[in-house]
């Protein structure tokens, strides 16, 4: 199965949640994007992974990752890899281990196709979508 087959299939998991479909960019997140440009949230995404989720026991964990203020921590709620308990239950990566580069990369990919199909759907006129999460 292709990464492109896989996260297919992992939005669709992702989809049937109450909770993680909630999660939509705000017209000031899609502001942010397009000011600092892709690359730059993509580093973004890559430090924060690197830093609040990579860790085998990251600080706060299970608060590290804020509801809103910046496009990739809602990417992260959207997508269930906001902590290693999300991690753990959604993707089956154990607690306790450090997340080697390659998967981190693969996390990173995966919320940047969150991100670049949010971008792709404009946003609701009629108020249905949750733009702040929860």
């Amino acid at each position: 199965m292709s990464e492109s087959q896989e996260f297919l299939v992992a939005f669709g998991r992702l989809a049937r949640s109450k909770f993680r479909s909630r999660f939509h960019l705000s017209a000031e997140d899609r502001k942010y994007i397009a000011d600092k440009g892709i690359d730059v949230i993509r580093r973004h995404a890559e430090d924060f992974i690197r830093t609040r989720l990579a860790p085998a026991c990251p600080p706060n964990d299970g608060r590290q990752t804020p509801m809103r203020g910046h496009p990739v921590f809602k990417a992260q709620h959207a997508t269930a890899t906001c902590c290693r308990g999300c991690l753990e239950k959604w993707w089956k990566v154990p607690k306790g281990t450090e997340i080697p580069l390659e998967r981190q990369s693969r996390i990173v990919d995966f919320l940047m196709s969150w991100i670049e199909k949010e971008l792709s759907n404009p946003p609701s006129q009629n108020g249905s979508r949750h733009n702040t999460g929860p």
